[in-house]
């Protein structure tokens, strides 16, 4: 009788902590990648990693928008499950010439922090949900910035940070290069590549 109890007791138990659980396994976040307007680049290596479980690369090449304003921040990529520890990218920026590459730890307590409910408000009403977007801005000079989001206008900042400039050959994206500058090189010789200010 004791054994059938248990046996009871321990299904039971193993019921409602899949129950608990089931919520928070659907929890699947968006990591996308985005640059200000004129100022493209190509990924070349998107890598995350959540430590001792998985190690995956996540296809982005060419990015050309968003930043912020009424398009972003938002950017190509795409679901990231298990949710990532660390990430590291590599890429060149079509303006500059020049090839940048950043392996970085994501915020402690993120991955807390975007399961969150926020508000936000579209033509059919008012909703809430979790802030599961996450982009990567990318910037002349090697700026990058993080922010998190549920909808465009509710993002919060959540990181900042420096890559570093590496090797690499421009002449790989000559094709690419000379398409960018067909339609960007008027607005580059009139404002600049400006490195700081992001």
């Amino acid at each position: 009788m004791r054994r059938i109890t248990f046996m009871l007791a321990l299904l039971i138990g193993l019921m409602l902590s899949g129950c608990a659980s089931g919520p928070d396994s659907l929890f699947k976040a968006y990591v996308g990648v985005g640059a200000p307007k004129h100022y493209e680049v190509w990924v070349e290596h998107l890598e995350l990693e959540a430590s001792g479980i998985r190690h995956w690369c996540m296809p982005v090449g060419s990015v050309a928008c968003c930043w912020k304003g009424p398009s972003g921040p938002r950017g190509k990529g795409g679901t990231a499950q298990p949710f990532p520890d660390y990430i590291g990218i590599r890429w060149f920026s079509f303006a500059e010439q020049k090839f940048y590459e950043r392996v970085f730890s994501l915020p402690e307590g993120l991955e807390e922090k975007m399961r969150e409910h926020a508000t936000y408000t579209t033509s059919l009403g008012t909703f809430s949900r979790p802030r599961d977007m996450l982009t990567i801005g990318l910037a002349p000079g090697g700026q990058m910035v993080l922010w998190i989001n549920n909808q465009i206008g509710n993002e919060i900042e959540v990181g900042r940070m420096q890559a570093n400039e590496v090797e690499g050959d421009a002449s790989n994206y000559e094709v690419g290069t000379r398409n960018y500058l067909e339609e960007h090189s008027d607005y580059i010789e009139k404002h600049g590549v400006p490195k700081e200010g992001w």
